[in-house]
């Protein structure tokens, strides 16, 4: 048997549509929520062959080196930190970890920019904005096109944010299957209006609830952002950080938002006019991970409860040497947001 392993956003369903329309396969899906990412143990043992794009090897080391173990042949590309790439001839690894690329086009790069226009939808949506606008301009594609491939690039990310499938629009592995057939990203949308409609009805409308909200906290370089415990606030975390990291560059963002399990969902952006590490932040993390180490723009993990926040975060980023405070949910945001502006180099 084979199978695609995929992360469920923008720039993994792109990754994979493009290496599909190239080679044509109709194998079994894994995929899931932006932050599964420890999907490659699901793979059985048996499998002759596993794609894999855009899942932090990091997070999947012993299950790849079982696959491995057992004569199985792994295709992996990813963008997202390694660790220690095992030597294998079973493995054909593909990892470029720059903060200005994304698996999507990695994929673009391998097959010669055939699907490009598949490559800058992920690209949009990782929110590599200014990347996707040059390729895309290099590729003398007019403006109204750039704007949809943009829009596709966020609806698709968006659909990723939540604490599980049920609070998604549209399950990924069955958005996959409505996008793997088509050449274009014009082509599926003319195929598919109404998915494209549902999406951008469900993003604007949770688009308009963040743009009510305030931060909970301010720091110097750094904003902390707490959602409600609604499905709409974990569908729109991620997209809400992507959109404070652009309107305010020089910052260092963070957004928290509870989840059903008691847990918080937490979207972390280095700023842009300044990318510096979130990796060290988000990797204390079970499902934090992400790109270069002093380059990182953006992280997304699981925290635990407020009582946690303080000594797990306090000891990871510079600090003045100031005491920990009393484990409050007041006191605790305070210190994430000290954390947070931590990330901007501005304040070392």
């Amino acid at each position: 048997m084979a199978f695609d392993v995929f992360n469920g956003d923008a720039d993994g369903l792109s990754a994979l549509v493009q290496w599909r329309l190239a080679h044509p396969e109709s194998n079994t899906l894994i995929t899931g929520v932006k932050r599964d990412i420890a999907l490659v143990k699901q793979v059985p043992p048996t499998g002759e062959q596993v794609t894999v794009m855009d899942i932090s090897m990091a997070k999947n080391q012993a299950a790849l080196t079982a696959l491995l173990a057992s004569g199985t042949h792994v295709f992996y590309a990813d963008h997202h930190q390694s660790g220690p790439i095992p030597d294998s001839p079973l493995l054909d690894a593909h990892i470029h970890t720059s903060a200005n690329t994304c698996t999507a086009l990695i994929i673009d790069r391998l097959l010669h920019g055939r699907y490009r226009e598949w490559a800058l939808v992920g690209a949009y949506g990782d929110n590599l904005y200014r990347t996707a606008e040059t390729l895309a301009r290099q590729s003398g594609l007019e403006t109204a096109k750039r704007d949809r491939l943009e829009r596709l690039g966020h609806y698709l990310n968006y659909n990723s944010y939540g604490a599980s499938l049920d609070d998604l629009i549209m399950p990924p592995a069955i958005l996959y299957r409505h996008l793997c057939g088509f050449d274009t990203p014009d082509d599926f949308m003319r195929a598919y209006p109404d998915i494209v409609l549902s999406l951008a009805e469900a993003y604007q409308s949770d688009r308009e609830n963040a743009d009510a909200l305030v931060p909970e906290t301010t720091g110097d370089g750094g904003q902390v952002y707490l959602l409600p415990d609604a499905a709409w606030a974990r569908r729109i975390s991620g997209m809400l950080g992507n959109q404070l990291a652009n309107q305010d560059p020089d910052s260092a963002h963070a957004v928290l938002t509870p989840t059903p399990s008691g847990d918080w969902m937490a979207s972390i952006r280095a700023p842009l006019n300044r990318p510096t590490s979130a990796v060290q932040l988000a990797e204390q993390f079970a499902t934090g991970g992400g790109r270069a180490p002093r380059r990182a723009r953006s992280m997304h993990c699981r925290l635990p409860t407020y009582q946690h926040l303080p000594r797990r975060l306090w000891h990871i980023l510079p600090h003045s040497g100031s005491a920990i405070p009393r484990p409050s949910r007041y006191h605790s945001l305070k210190r994430l947001g000290t954390c947070v502006a931590a990330c901007n180099p501005a304040n070392y």
